[in-house]
């Protein structure tokens, strides 16, 4: 397989790359930057972004399929920076694809696509994206995700992988931002942490994308995980003990919290804050409440198996 990656200097990005190369693959990544190509070491590169359609369409000529990982995975931001990279981008993309004549298309998609506020428990394919997610990045998520699927068909096929929280080894986003709220004494749980939630380990998120792109039904999409779910609280502490981070016992109630979060978010709003906020409602709805998502399609698909358990992931975060 001959593969083109856009976001190869990401987390998920780096470990498709490593995993592409180690299998024989041929790779080739789109990087913006010297410091993103030294994280692709081993890619052939493509020099440009996600605005350069001619520059991606000429990377793109003889593979075979196009793995789409970049996007803006913030809380909180500029919403025209966020159509830009995640909506338009995703457009772009599918359009050079096109004119490169490549055949397959896999999307990384994200439950947070769901989130509008109801219960996201025993969630599967049969739940239709909603019209109206809650914040910046689940609204252009569910818009991306919409141009993908509605780009099916005319000699490309286009499909969607959902990784549920994904964690592991090199993450950049997550641990960094758990473990800095609690070095400034900003961490309280959401109802004490006790509910459970959904995770996918960056390898198995590998296994599904290339699952997709080898034996995927063209206009799918597949909710991965690593299994059953795990309470919240006890795979936080777990993931944050293995970078020496001890997690307080303070907590607030989620009504509490998500109220917070709605007057934070029209406070940041009304002065056009830059800064990140301390609190916004996608967080309460995505890390503060239950979460729980099916994979059974994937793994009657596409043979998925979610081979890296969470015992193997976190012990390999450590040190």
């Amino acid at each position: 397989m001959r593969a083109f990656v856009t976001g190869g200097s990401g987390f998920v990005g780096r470990a498709l790359v490593r995993t592409l190369l180690e299998r024989g693959d041929g790779v080739q990544a789109l990087v913006r930057s010297d410091a993103a190509a030294e994280k692709v070491r081993g890619a052939a590169l493509t020099r440009g972004d996600l605005d350069d359609v001619a520059a991606m369409a000429e990377g793109m000529r003889g593979c075979d399929v196009v793995f789409h990982s970049a996007a803006k995975v913030e809380a909180w931001g500029d919403p025209a920076d966020f159509h830009r990279i995640n909506v338009q981008g995703t457009a772009n993309v599918i359009r050079a694809a096109r004119e490169a004549g490549v055949p397959r298309f896999v999307h990384v998609g994200t439950e947070a696509a769901f989130a509008d506020g109801t219960p996201m428990v025993d969630l599967d394919e049969r739940r239709p994206l909603p019209a109206k997610p809650i914040g910046l990045y689940p609204r252009t998520k569910n818009a991306a995700e919409r141009v993908v699927l509605e780009a099916n068909g005319e000699g490309l096929a286009t499909m969607v992988c959902r990784p549920r929280f994904i964690w592991g080894k090199g993450d950049t986003t997550l641990v960094p931002q758990f473990a800095a709220a609690v070095r400034e004494g900003r961490y309280r749980w959401i109802d004490h942490g006790d509910y459970l939630t959904s995770t996918c380990h960056v390898d198995n998120v590998v296994e599904g994308l290339i699952l997709a792109a080898e034996r995927g039904r063209p206009g799918g999409a597949w909710f991965l995980t690593d299994g059953a779910p795990v309470r919240f609280r006890d795979f936080i502490t777990d993931m944050l003990a293995t970078q020496g981070v001890a997690l307080p016992d303070a907590s607030v109630p989620r009504g509490v919290a998500y109220a917070l979060a709605c007057g934070v978010e029209g406070v940041w709003r009304l002065f056009r804050l830059r800064r990140e906020p301390p609190l916004v409602r996608m967080m309460v709805l995505l890390m503060g409440s239950p979460v729980v998502v099916r994979d059974d399609l994937a793994r009657r698909e596409l043979g998925y198996v979610g081979r890296v358990t969470r015992e193997a992931g976190l012990a390999g975060m450590k040190g």
